[in-house]
């Protein structure tokens, strides 16, 4: 239901769409740092020094359409509330909550170097509350809860996703990165409780089914996409190969129903793998009832080469992040632009979508000072909301309208938020937004009204 309306929402005000013809693919412990201000608009024009996952390659020729008009600048619609740093000194590459608490809890996960850190939202105190504690160490707006650390000192996590257990609806975390090993934790033990190795590179990133909680979707460097089942403990599939990506994963999504993927890489390449076929289906089926100990050979693990889609006519770089949006995609690359496209045309059902169709562009979200890649948007839980921040320091947030081109757009800025922002992630409710940053920091911004 969620998706059907965000798609007809755009679709029915949407003015001039772009149409891109298709081409071919060719290869190509914590320290408190906190201060108590809230956010100003600012416009800043400086640059910072890039990082070993920061360097572009030089971009290729792209005509462009025409571009959307600017979007409204209004007072900001999150304010500062705290921060810390933690003590690794390294770049948090990533930061996610916990979706499936209860709406009064807000837990979130970083990760960074070889730490995976958790961390809970202190709500407001009521007056009585606050005298009851009163002889206790005040805290304010992030409590850390757990901290792992790799055995490994060499790992450096790069992302992470939340699940829970079908059976005890106990929370699970997975969190992979440089060494290419998935990690399974159970928080309630406070123990990595399994791990996963098959990808011959690093880990972009991982996703769970939106449906299915035991099944984990991961990018990696070796230029494919592979379904866990972190229940049964076997790969359910493959995806890459002969059509597949000819360079990294960077990014990968699960639309709302569970039955596409859509992943992005280093070719600028996007690619829909649609998990609806008979195959796919049953070996997922299969999965959820394989036993190793009663099976005379290994998991008939699916190989995918040929995608249901794909495209290099939205962007000219390196696509590092992508995201559903109902039957429309959300992503980004090195060139200071979100960009809403949609498969095929307007009007054209997922089904009837054909794996060298043209793409049809809806609008561009604009913005200045990130043109480094791994740094990624996030959407609240509505998808009415969109945030992402820069090389600077500063977190666009827009209100996202049925119109876009009535879209209100606000800067979060601290002065002393000055490196780049490589993820934000919202609270369930949407009351707090997070943010990481290459200095180590976690930033707190709270809604105003």
């Amino acid at each position: 239901m969620m998706e059907n309306s965000s798609s007809e929402s755009i679709g029915e005000l949407v003015i001039a769409a772009e149409v891109n013809t298709p081409t071919a693919d060719t290869p190509a412990g914590l320290e408190d740092d906190s201060l108590s201000l809230d956010s100003v608009s600012v416009f800043s024009a400086t640059t910072t020094t890039t990082t070993t996952r920061s360097k572009s390659p030089t971009a290729r020729k792209l005509k462009r359409g025409r571009r959307s008009k600017s979007h409204k600048m209004v007072q900001p619609l999150y304010k500062y509330n705290y921060h810390v740093r933690e003590d690794h000194n390294h770049q948090i590459f990533g930061v996610q909550f916990n979706p499936y608490l209860e709406r009064n809890q807000a837990v979130f996960a970083t990760v960074g170097k070889d730490r995976v850190s958790i961390y809970e939202c202190v709500r407001q105190q009521s007056d009585q509350e606050e005298d009851q504690d009163q002889e206790q160490e005040h805290e304010h707006g992030i409590r850390l809860l757990q901290v792992y650390a790799d055995p490994d000192t060499d790992e450096s996590f790069y992302t992470c996703a939340w699940s829970y257990d079908d059976v005890t609806g106990d929370p699970v975390l997975a969190a992979a990165g440089y060494r290419g090993v998935i990690r399974i934790f159970d928080i309630n033990q406070h123990r990595c409780a399994k791990n996963y190795i098959g990808h011959g590179h690093a880990i972009n990133e991982l996703k769970f089914h939106p449906l299915r909680p035991q099944l984990l979707l991961s990018g990696s460097k070796d230029h494919s996409l592979r379904l866990w089942n972190i229940q049964t403990d076997v790969c359910v599939a493959m995806f890459g190969g002969v059509e597949g990506h000819r360079d990294e994963v960077l990014s990968l999504d699960f639309d709302l129903r569970g039955e596409r993927i859509m992943s992005s890489g280093m070719d600028h390449s996007l690619k829909l793998w649609c998990l609806s076929k008979p195959e796919i289906q049953q070996a997922i089926e299969l999965s959820c009832s394989f036993n190793p100990s009663k099976q005379t050979g290994p998991f008939p693990t699916i190989k995918e080469h040929f995608p249901d889609f794909s495209t290099r006519d939205i962007h000219r770089n390196y696509v590092d992040c992508v995201q559903w949006f109902g039957d429309f995609v959300f992503s980004k690359s090195c060139e200071n632009s979100i960009v809403c496209w949609k498969p095929g045309k307007l009007s054209a059902q997922p089904q009837d979508i054909k794996p060298q169709d043209s793409t049809t562009v809806l609008h561009h979200f604009d913005y200045k000072m990130c043109e480094i890649w791994f740094v990624r948007f996030a959407f609240n839980a509505w998808q009415k909301v969109l945030a992402l921040g820069n090389q600077l320091g500063t977190t666009y947030v827009w209100e996202l309208d049925c119109d876009p081109n009535l879209t209100k757009c606000s800067q979060l800025v601290h002065p002393k938020c000055t490196t780049t922002i490589r993820q934000t992630s919202f609270s369930k409710d949407g009351s707090i937004l997070i943010c990481v940053c290459d200095d180590s920091t976690v930033w707190r911004w709270d809604r105003a009204n």
